[in-house]
């Protein structure tokens, strides 16, 4: 009899405690549903800031914006952590052109994230076509030297998560103009990383190589690629070249910030929770899905908590990394600073998807985790369909922090994917592309998350 007794005291227990959490979590998404301030705050990042690449004027506004948007909501400390980050600009709008014969047919292109600058008058070249880097080592330095590399790779359809195709496609424009510059090459063109036929090129960091000298390189959209590549084929190489000028240049570093508010936990205020985006953005539009949904829908999850008059038992942080476009200083100064001060770090979150509609998270995991944390939340999860529980990976930002913090859990938060790369980097990515309802269910999945792992853990 005590022992039918006990057992049906710890079900009464585990059913008391699962209807607790699942009256939070909607006391969570209420508060995110109806009295949301998310997409405000995005409005004014996108329309009074800006485009904010860092070293930017406009970078500083939006550290100075985010610092007084967490003292506003009074958060229990509000402060600054000092990084320095690289400078480059673009310069005067970018010019390409495809040469058939005398006649030149203008295609949009733009520079490279990190690239140099043509000479003042542009370069023509004859254009070499390679599916990859590979087939363009295979071709070797007879056949590149002198000329344009024109890398045509375009994502693989068959992904359902077009992230995965991004992936794939990425070294192209990640490493391929550096390997294009060891061959001789004059120049690169890219095409951009989406799976949209359209006249926007993307932009993106691409790398250099030690030792070897850089050479201009820009992204063409996927529709003039896809006619410089219909025009190779149809007519003798000699007479197609491609001209293209660019005015982009590195300046000397500058100082810059991650901006960081906190809810000091209760119990364990050495035990961090962290969930953050980036603050910065590629220059040619508002960064407004990339990464401006991110960096609101962090601090509106402390203010949702805070709001409900929620006090976590552990510290929860909400980081605007700065320089994840290109450089990445700003995660790695985080987890830099998390080791010298010796932060236990129970989980880090990061947002950096986009603001759609909430599919659910990623866990960088053991398959043993990640099915304790199906088991124990996903029911929870499911009438809000963020019910997604997957093993994954963390996110840019928060990577370092593998390396410097033991035994830490990174989880990447997972929107609905399919739209994220039509303006991923691209002028496209505008205030007016974010769905207010998606930012703000997307918002209550990643509060709920942090109150859960807050309650219970992750192990």
């Amino acid at each position: 009899m005590k022992k039918l007794l006990l057992s049906a005291a710890i079900l009464f227990s585990g059913l008391s405690l699962q209807a607790q959490d699942s009256l939070m979590m909607r006391n969570i998404y209420d508060e995110a549903l109806v009295n949301g301030q998310g997409y405000e705050n995005l409005r004014y990042l996108c329309k009074k800031i800006g485009p904010r690449l860092s070293g930017s004027p406009n970078a500083q506004k939006a550290v100075e914006w985010g610092k007084k948007l967490m003292e506003d909501y009074g958060f229990d400390r509000v402060y600054l952590q000092e990084v320095m980050v690289p400078h480059w600009v673009r310069g005067a709008k970018e010019q390409g052109a495809i040469i058939d014969g005398n006649k030149k047919i203008p295609v949009p292109i733009c520079a490279l994230g990190m690239s140099i600058a043509t000479p003042a008058a542009g370069i023509t070249a004859n254009v070499i076509e390679v599916k990859s880097i590979k087939e363009m080592q295979d071709l070797g330095e007879s056949v590149i030297k002198g000329k344009i590399v024109f890398f045509n790779r375009p994502f693989d359809p068959r992904y359902i998560e077009t992230g995965q195709g991004y992936g794939a496609a990425g070294d192209q424009r990640f490493v391929g103009p550096a390997e294009a510059a060891k061959l001789g090459a004059v120049g690169a063109i890219v095409r951009s990383l989406s799976p949209a036929l359209d006249n926007y090129p993307h932009t993106g960091g691409t790398l250099s190589a030690p030792g070897t000298k850089m050479i201009p390189a820009a992204a063409i959209s996927t529709m003039a690629a896809d006619k410089l590549s219909g025009m190779l084929r149809l007519r003798k190489l000699p007479l197609i070249k491609f001209w293209f000028k660019q005015s982009c240049q590195t300046l000397p570093e500058v100082k810059s910030y991650n901006v960081i508010g906190e809810l000091t936990g209760t119990d364990h205020p050495k035990k961090v929770i962290t969930v953050g985006g980036h603050l910065d953005s590629w220059d040619l539009a508002e960064g407004a899905h990339d990464d401006g949904t991110g960096i609101v829908q962090s601090a509106e999850a402390l203010r949702i908590l805070k709001a409900l008059k929620y006090k976590p038992k552990n510290s929860v942080r909400a980081v605007f990394f700065m320089n994840e476009e290109n450089g990445t200083r700003g995660g790695l100064k985080y987890a830099e600073l998390a080791a010298k001060n010796k932060e236990d770090h129970i989980a880090a979150i990061e947002t950096d998807e986009g603001g759609f509609v909430p599919r659910g998270f990623g866990f960088d995991a053991s398959p043993e985790v990640v099915a304790k944390i199906n088991k124990n939340w996903k029911k929870l999860f499911e009438p809000y369909e963020a019910d997604r529980l997957v093993k994954g990976e963390g996110g840019t930002d928060i990577e370092p922090l593998k390396e410097t913090v033991p035994n830490i859990t990174l989880i990447s938060f997972l929107p609905d994917s399919q739209r994220y790369f039509d303006l991923h980097h691209t002028a496209a990515d505008v205030f007016e592309k974010v769905h207010k309802r998606e930012l703000e269910l997307g918002t209550a999945a990643m509060a709920s998350l942090i109150y859960l792992i807050d309650q219970h853990g992750l192990k």
